[in-house]
């Protein structure tokens, strides 16, 4: 079963993406490492004793849709009132509304170790975070007052409505409706598809936060307005009132987090109250919602890159677990009796040890996105617009990075398990069929890759990018100049896989220059894996060079210098399907025909 990894979260945290520093310097006001650990261990006993042992009964049983109301899996409810009981819900949010303003980055540590215990389970506070943080910065005084104490203290849960059965990732397309009413409210009419825990039995109310085209709207993109849209009507001394004029029409029969909910909203079709449609309140200005929709869609790229760690920390948790007692054959050097374990054989060795440089690597740039995230909101000026940037130009590579990761390592935790991976009772294969939609998740990692090279990688003309990969280059130095020989040629292998990342950027931005759009992004996603897998070695190196005190040096070394070795030699062959692919692919175009 999954045990939260508490030590190595931390470790990563304070010495990898820089929390060390930001509490240092005060950055995050009164907080101190001492709160810091005891907030880790609170997360990770609750996510290993509480909410991992509840996992598979989700899996089995399902969210069930029951004569118009979902019932989610036993014990699930309790759970999360278990869960909101230790004041998780508001660990970023707002003092002011009941919140307890704390760095996102242990917000990310924590979701990790959720995630880890149960995806399914986790993906019900998630949103709600996230429309906390837009209905905080864009909100009217009078819809904070009404709604945002509640959502903080995970009394009330919110959704992300986006999609639509002719409008998935182009939001210009969707054809939901919203009118003007004389009291200043609006009607929703329309329908929306993949709406995670948009309905359920955990809170009394729940706060839909809904994408929508008023009658005089622009077209495309730059008509939506965003509303918020409440199961439950609230009186005007916050007692829930009636129920508006929306439902569950249907939940999704999927290939994994079968726990989670994921529902079809029908908005405005009469079947509540006596008059059609849905009753929502604007979210910021008219025909500026994706705007808006576009802060809680950030914090969830980063939440889903998380979900992506957490699962490849969990299948390599069972993975190792197994193969210690796993015994086949007899591997090179074993002295022992009869069959030795499976982790002996060479083979098994290097597949569990790729599984912990990804997972590790992976943990690292989400987490170095996290502290972007803080020192952009503890910053002012230029300060704050460098960390602004940084966040902007990680976050496409800590979504889509963190989640390939996941199918990847859950994959090869499977084929540890041999045939017993295939068969459900073993676990290992909820892992993959779980982590298989966070690539699809808010944004396909194809349009995260789409974003990272058109919009993030011209910040500042290319200031930003060139700034960060001299910053990368440093820690290639450092390793060099340590002289350690725990590290092999991790210092050369590190040092080419940069210059592969330098090399083809260049080349990105140049053809960005020249208008030579289709070029670029003929080799955006290969650019997006070259990326991550630097950002893998050079973090992994990070945490080799660091003096943690903990006796684990050597252990992090040995894991850096196989990633260098065994993984980095990778981007040379990306960095040339960047280069030299976009011709071949045009060409090859008329294949699909």
């Amino acid at each position: 079963m999954y045990k939260a990894p508490i030590d190595e979260i931390a470790f990563t945290l304070k010495h990898v993406a820089g929390m060390d520093g930001a509490l240092t310097a005060g950055r995050f006001g009164e907080l101190g490492e001492d709160l810091v650990d005891a907030i880790l261990s609170e997360a990770g006993r609750f996510a290993t004793e509480e909410i991992a042992p509840l996992a598979e009964i989700g899996d089995r049983q399902g969210a069930r849709l029951i004569d118009g109301a979902v019932q989610t899996p036993e014990g699930w409810r309790d759970l999360y009132r278990n869960w909101i009981g230790g004041g998780w819900n508001g660990l970023t949010a707002p003092e002011a509304f009941g919140g307890q303003n704390l760095p996102h980055m242990l917000h990310v540590a924590a979701m990790e170790m959720w995630n880890g215990g149960s995806m399914a389970f986790a993906l019900a506070p998630t949103l709600t975070m996230g429309a906390i943080e837009a209905l905080e910065k864009h909100g009217s005084d009078a819809l904070k007052a009404t709604f945002l104490g509640k959502m903080v203290s995970g009394e009330w849960m919110g959704t992300m409505n986006l999609t639509e059965p002719n409008a998935g990732s182009d939001l210009g397309a969707l054809k939901t409706r919203a009118e003007r009413r004389a009291d200043g409210s609006y009607r929703i009419f329309g329908q929306k598809i993949f709406i995670t825990w948009g309905e359920h039995d955990f809170t009394d109310n729940i706060i839909h936060f809904v994408l929508a085209r008023l009658p005089d709207a622009p077209p495309g993109t730059k008509g939506i307005s965003l509303f918020l849209v409440p199961k439950f009507l609230v009186n005007t001394d916050g007692t829930l009132g009636a129920r508006n004029d929306l439902f569950c029409h249907s939940l999704e029969h999927k290939l994994g987090i079968h726990g989670s909910p994921t529902c079809t909203m029908i908005y405005g079709d009469g079947r509540f109250g006596a008059e059609k449609g849905a009753i929502g309140y604007l979210i910021g200005e008219e025909h500026r919602g994706l705007a808006c929709m576009f802060t809680m869609m950030n914090n969830a790229r980063l939440a889903v890159g998380i979900q992506g760690v957490a699962i490849a920390e969990a299948a390599t948790q069972k993975a190792i677990a197994y193969a210690k007692e796993r015994t086949q054959g007899r591997a090179p050097g074993w002295s022992g009796e009869g069959m030795s374990p499976i982790i002996e054989h060479p083979d098994i060795a290097r597949t569990l040890l790729t599984m912990k440089a990804l997972t590790q690597g992976s943990r690292a740039i989400a987490y170095a996105c996290a502290h972007a995230v803080d020192m952009a909101h503890a910053s002012r000026g230029d300060e704050a617009r460098h960390w602004q940037e940084r966040s902007s130009l990680l976050t496409p590579i800590a979504k889509s990075f963190a989640t390939d990761a996941g199918v990847d390592v859950a994959s090869m935790g499977i084929q540890v398990h041999g045939g017993m991976g295939f068969i459900e009772e073993t676990g290992a294969a909820r892992y993959l069929r779980d982590a298989r939609i966070a690539p699809i998740y808010e944004g396909t990692n194809g349009i995260q890759a789409i974003d990272l090279v058109i919009r993030k990688l011209p910040q500042s003309d290319g200031a930003h990018v060139r700034g960060f990969i001299g910053e990368l280059g440093q820690v290639a130095a450092a390793v060099r100049a340590s002289n350690r020989q725990g590290f092999g040629e991790t210092a050369s292998r590190l040092d080419a896989a940069i210059a592969d990342l330098a090399a083809t950027t260049e080349w990105l931005l140049a053809a960005l220059g020249s208008e030579k759009l289709a070029d670029a992004l003929s080799g955006a996603t290969p650019y997006q894996r070259l990326f991550g897998l630097v950002l893998t070695g050079v973090y992994l190196a990070k945490g080799g060079l660091a003096e943690a005190g903990d006796g684990k040096q050597d252990a992090r070394i040995s894991l850096c210098r196989f990633a260098a070795e065994n993984l980095l030699a990778e981007t040379a062959a990306l960095r040339d399907r960047v280069v030299n692919g976009a011709e071949s692919l045009a060409t090859a175009r008329a294949v699909l025909n």
